[in-house]
């Protein structure tokens, strides 16, 4: 096996490791037993922790990155786009404990930097183009500012993360908190033609779900 494929196959499982059970919780100790090497052997290919967790957002940005670009690419229209990120968004949150941002934060700057960096600008403006394709396709308010509207989207995306409102709301998981914020983000911009597509695709979802049950 290469250098290469052993640093991909610690990165995903620390990436597994991390998304189930937080930054803090898992040591290097964890993760080297996971792919059943020492952790010195570890410590050849990642030089530390706050290394190995920069390298894990990365690929979740990355992979994050190329699939909301390809919704652009095959979404019907701005409202269908919508519903392809929200299948995106249940694949993370299904499994990612919610401490995960705050720890990121308080102690690994470098990586919650890359993320802010993310967060700012490829998010902001890949929701403000969906806004603006919305209004354009008069499924969206022609009356609301989609750069205000993306900046207050992209901020409450992530305050299910929040450590007070989760211990407010802890009876919900954090797919279920993203997923009614999204939904009642969509309905605030949906006109009447835009609200019967919502609810087209909300109805083909409940029906995929009630199939794979």
């Amino acid at each position: 096996m290469t250098d290469i494929d052993q640093k991909q196959r610690i990165k995903n499982a620390a990436h597994d490791l991390v998304m189930k059970y937080s930054i803090r919780s898992v040591s290097m100790d964890d993760i080297a037993a996971s792919v059943g090497m020492s952790k010195k052997t570890l410590y050849q290919y990642y030089k530390d922790k706050d290394e190995l967790v920069k390298a894990v957002i990365s690929s979740v940005i990355e992979d994050s990155r190329c699939k909301s670009d390809h919704h652009v690419e095959v979404a019907d229209n701005a409202v269908h786009e919508v519903f392809l990120e929200m299948e995106m968004m249940v694949e993370m949150f299904k499994s990612m404990n919610p401490a995960i941002l705050y720890e990121m934060q308080k102690y690994h700057p470098d990586a919650y930097q890359h993320f802010q960096q993310y967060k700012l600008q490829y998010m902001h403006g890949h929701i403000q183009q969906n806004i603006e394709r919305g209004i354009k396709e008069e499924l969206y308010r022609p009356d609301i500012n989609p750069q205000i509207l993306a900046k207050f989207r992209v901020e409450s995306m992530f305050i299910a993360f929040n450590p007070e409102f989760q211990r407010a709301l802890n009876k919900y998981t954090l797919l279920e908190l993203e997923q009614q914020i999204i939904m009642n983000f969509l309905f605030g911009l949906v006109t009447t033609k835009g609200y019967k597509l919502a609810m087209k695709y909300m109805a083909e979802n409940d029906k995929s779900i009630h199939n794979h049950k």
